[in-house]
């Protein structure tokens, strides 16, 4: 019984070992691509073919290069994701709610459609917005670009809001409706902070789907006036096909706003993906 009771820690902490390895190693791949883009912009050479795995003699020319040509790019970005979070949010916590709370007859038939929105490809919805936003002038502005871009988050942030909403008692909020509150009031006071979890995942995904959008940006913008990173770059490689110092400059500088809002808000991310599947 000794023997075999100190045998199977070893297995188990030889079995642990290889697990551990083998996911290092999965990670290592996974990350490669990353260190590769990260290990070419900070080397002075131009064309992929020289550069070294390890740079001899790190340059920040690079970036310096590439926030001159994508500086504003990049700000560009940001305020369309920020906006198009903001307004993805704004529509899709009461949709939620209305389609956890309300008891509205085929409730589920539309979260089904709301997913089946999810297939439609990008360049069909593109093409459509765009001779509609024709007619209403809202090509080559802000307002247009948050509006489709807001649209690619919806479906989802209106799905996982709605599964943590609906587990949500109905008890605390006729409890406040008893204390004065209206449905609104109860809305705002009570379900959007016991939501908050669910919230700012929905949130990060919608900031995410904006800041990598690059079929609207492409397709509703015919001038530079409203130029996000992603379309930046795709122009910038085509004017500086052999300078990829700087093209991986640039995509270093665009990952990393999304990189900081996934390290940040990562606790919050775990609690409302389990929240809204288990729920």
């Amino acid at each position: 019984m000794s023997r075999a009771a100190g045998r199977a820690p070893a297995r188990t902490r030889l079995r642990r070992g290889w697990n551990t390895a083998a996911a290092l190693l999965i990670l290592a791949v996974m990350l490669f691509p990353v260190y590769w883009m990260l290990s070419t912009a900070l080397q002075p050479h131009g064309t992929i073919a020289d550069a070294d795995l390890i740079p001899a003699s790190p340059s920040l020319d690079n970036f310096e290069a590439a926030l001159d040509s994508q500086g504003g790019s990049l700000v560009t970005s940001l305020v369309v994701a920020l906006g198009a979070t903001a307004v993805c949010l704004a529509l899709a916590a009461p949709a939620a709610y209305g389609l956890a709370q309300f008891g509205l007859r085929g409730s589920r038939t539309i979260v089904f459609g709301t997913l089946i929105t999810q297939m439609v490809p990008g360049i069909v919805v593109a093409n459509a917005l765009y001779s509609a936003y024709a007619e209403m002038r809202l090509i080559n502005s802000y307002l247009g670009l948050i509006l489709a871009d807001a649209s690619l988050g919806l479906p989802f942030a209106i799905v996982l809001l709605r599964a943590f909403m609906v587990s949500i008692p109905g008890e605390v909020i006729e409890a406040a409706m008893v204390d004065g509150a209206n449905r609104f009031t109860a809305f705002v006071r009570i379900v959007l902070p016991m939501s908050r979890n669910a919230l700012i995942t929905a949130g990060l995904f919608a900031f995410l789907f904006a800041w990598a959008d690059f079929i609207f940006a492409l397709t509703l913008n015919t001038t530079e006036d409203v130029r996000p990173v992603t379309l930046g770059i795709y122009q910038f490689i085509g004017a500086h096909v052999t300078d990829w110092g700087a093209v991986m400059a640039t995509a270093v500088l665009s990952a990393v706003p999304a990189a900081v809002l996934l390290v940040v808000a990562q606790r919050y991310i775990a609690a409302g993906i389990a929240d809204g599947s288990l729920k």
